[in-house]
């Protein structure tokens, strides 16, 4: 009677990787660990089917085997053993592969029948299943994330990512306006121990930027004649290369990342793994960078700070950007009454139709009075204006309201005096979005979050403004503008 073993299994690898490796009949020796030396007879090509492969297991026994189909549009091969020390009789194994839609991975099947000698049925069907094809996916595994399959037989790197490569970056050389923002030419080095160097195919616009170039918080965009500063806080694209001791993540992968120091203006960059998220199939490159910062940022607003909940009196100023859209939709869903500051009514039907139920037109900073009438105060105030907003913001709030400084669009934020806040037993908190995905764990927590909140509709995508990476000054000055509405990206 014929035994039966199926195994099968997910590779986080994209299907042209792992099918590079299976298809070589005498590629085995190099990376699956039962495996000991191993040769084609007669000098035939490994990928020529009728070749016979000759090998010796590390326990000693010895099998020849002859491949007997290989496609590679189904990415399907098929062997026999034709001789062994082993037992194993009749023999024929199938290897296929399929890839998976959710994320550039592979599917992986193997599958075999054969006969034993009587009373060794267990016994040789556990050895195969586990000790020829589970171990195999395992070490398969660990092959690809050390890039082993990048490297020629005799050891000698074969990866021409593993050279610096070429990189195109936007960067300043003092602080100022938009125009000090100038292209550059550079180099990507390779990544170091813990980095993953990507080949970004979309990057982030945020406020933020706007800060750092003007100057506002030098320290973390210390810039000279000398030392230029790249802008920038988040991308997406594809995984060129990584560096030694990273693991999750292989070349090809889609990713997207986030992290507290700039540097994303440019189209190759290599950042710590721990910032690194890989991206659903179903989320685009564009949507990424568009998404990842700023999502976070309403996860963390609408659920850590503002704890919104049915019934939540939320004022969300400029409620028609690309946070406010967000924190506008989620909160909706969340049953929050929502109200929004906008400069313009072309802004403001862009508002309602992300959730804003009341949307109030003011260029001026001045909504308390509004507030107060369509709802008594607000319990939550989201504020990226800054300090022109300060007199009314306090005014607006309900007792005990909770005042979030997101942002200081309109200036810095002068020091707030406790008496201000005692009147109405008031509240003040100013975070900052990596405080909330200090490891890598929290941030592919709260990415998923908003990954699945617009996979079910609770938040739907803002519109995207594309800029190309050269004309970065001149989606700052649109930034600037208060003429945007949703996201901003620059494409390299």
């Amino acid at each position: 009677m014929l035994q039966k073993v199926v195994r099968s299994t997910i590779i986080d690898a994209p299907i042209e990787r792992v099918w590079a490796v299976l298809r070589d009949f005498n590629s085995h020796d190099q990376w699956h660990s039962a495996v000991d030396t191993s040769r084609i007879e007669g000098n035939e090509r490994s990928d020529q089917v009728g070749c016979v492969r000759s090998f010796t297991l590390k326990d000693g026994n010895r099998i020849r085997e002859q491949l007997l189909t290989l496609d590679d549009t189904e990415h399907k091969s098929t062997y026999c053993i034709v001789e062994a020390t082993l037992p194993l009789q009749r023999y024929v194994a199938t290897v296929s592969l399929k890839p998976v839609t959710d994320g550039n991975r592979t599917f992986w099947h193997w599958a075999s029948s054969f006969a034993t000698p009587p009373g060794m049925e267990r016994e040789l069907h556990d050895r195969v299943a586990q000790g020829v094809y589970e171990a195999g996916f395992e070490d398969l595994r660990r092959h690809l994330l050390q890039g082993g399959d990048r490297q020629s037989r005799n050891g000698a790197a074969a990866m021409p990512t593993a050279l610096p490569a070429p990189t195109r970056r936007i960067a300043i050389t003092r602080y100022g306006g938009p125009e000090e923002l100038r292209p550059q030419d550079g180099e990507a080095p390779p990544p170091r121990e813990g980095e993953v160097r990507i080949q970004q195919r979309a990057i982030g616009v945020n406020f933020i930027d706007v800060y750092l170039r003007r100057g506002w918080i030098p320290p973390m965009l210390p810039v000279s004649a000398g030392s230029p500063g790249v802008p920038g806080m988040e991308a997406a694209g594809g995984v060129l290369d990584v560096g030694p001791h990273v693991s999750g993540f292989l070349p090809g992968d889609r990713v997207a990342y986030l992290g507290h120091t700039p540097g994303a203006y440019c189209s190759v960059r290599s950042v710590p793994a721990e910032w690194v998220v890989r991206l659903p199939a179903a989320v685009e490159d564009d949507a990424a960078a568009a998404l990842l910062l700023k999502g976070i940022t309403a996860d963390y607003l609408l659920h850590d700070l503002g704890r919104v909940q049915h019934g939540t009196r939320l004022l969300v100023h400029a409620a028609a950007g690309g946070v406010g859209l967000l924190v506008c939709n989620w909160a909706r869903r969340l049953g929050a009454v929502v109200i929004g500051t906008v400069s313009s009514e072309q802004k403001a039907r862009v508002a309602r139709e992300y959730g804003c139920e009341h949307v109030i037109v003011t260029r001026d900073y001045r909504f308390a009075d509004t507030v107060q009438r369509i709802c008594g105060g607000a319990d939550v105030v989201i504020d990226g204006l800054g300090d022109a907003a300060r007199e009314e913001n306090l005014a607006a709030l309900a007792r005990r309201g909770h005042w979030i400084s997101l942002g200081q669009a309109s200036g810095p934020l002068k020091a707030l005096p406790p008496d201000a806040l005692v009147a109405k037993s008031l509240s003040f908190s100013r975070p900052v979005v990596f405080d909330y995905v200090s490891t890598q764990a929290q941030l592919a927590e709260r990415a998923q979050r908003v990954w699945d909140a617009l996979a079910d509709g609770t938040i739907k995508m803002p519109p995207i403004e594309r800029f190309s990476l050269e004309a970065a000054a001149q989606a700052h000055t649109r930034l600037e503008s208060r003429a945007t509405t949703g996201a901003l990206v620059l494409v390299p």
